[in-house]
């Protein structure tokens, strides 16, 4: 890999995973109705069985099913990230369908990123804090990659895996 291209890689990683982490915890705590925006939609990806969700050892389905459960089953959440990281996983990654970008934009790109802090359920000022454990596998959305970024939305990385974990 030619060096300018890794610098490429680390730019655009560590911007996408920054607004990523800034966006999907702010929708965690007031607007719950856009969590499933946040997501690989199941007919982008070969067999339809991603996204891979598991919150605190349960596998949710659909991200539909999520933005239900964080709607309709969770107390309001408060989350506070303490710290992320975010490491390029594979750096020729081209969704079914859509056509390689050009290799200098670094949106070719699986992003891990892991994600730690705390978080409380219902009242802020009562709730006990509790840490929790996150990971995410970002991928490029196709309909960013098909040149829809303009449009309103429209996100360029969706989570094709999820996993949660309360922690203490």
């Amino acid at each position: 890999m030619e060096d300018q291209e890794h610098v490429t890689l680390i730019k655009v990683s560590t911007n996408a995973s920054q607004y990523f982490v800034d966006s999907y915890y702010a929708a965690l705590n007031g607007r719950r109705n856009t969590i499933a925006s946040f997501y690989m939609p199941p007919a982008a990806m070969p067999g339809g069985n991603l996204p891979s969700i598991s919150f605190n050892g349960t596998q949710i389905p659909t991200a539909a099913a999520m933005q239900t459960m964080f709607e309709q089953q969770i107390p309001q959440p408060h989350y506070e990230v303490q710290c992320y990281d975010c490491h390029v996983v594979n750096p020729n990654y081209i969704s079914e369908g859509t056509q390689a970008r050009p290799a200098k934009t670094g949106k070719n790109m699986t992003i891990l990123v892991a994600v730690s802090g705390y978080v409380k359920y219902g009242n802020p000022k009562e709730a006990q804090p509790r840490a929790f454990s996150e990971s995410f596998l970002l991928v490029p959305n196709p309909a960013a990659a098909e040149g829809q970024q303009r449009m309103k939305n429209v996100k360029e990385w969706l989570i094709q895996t999820q996993t949660f974990r309360i922690v203490v």
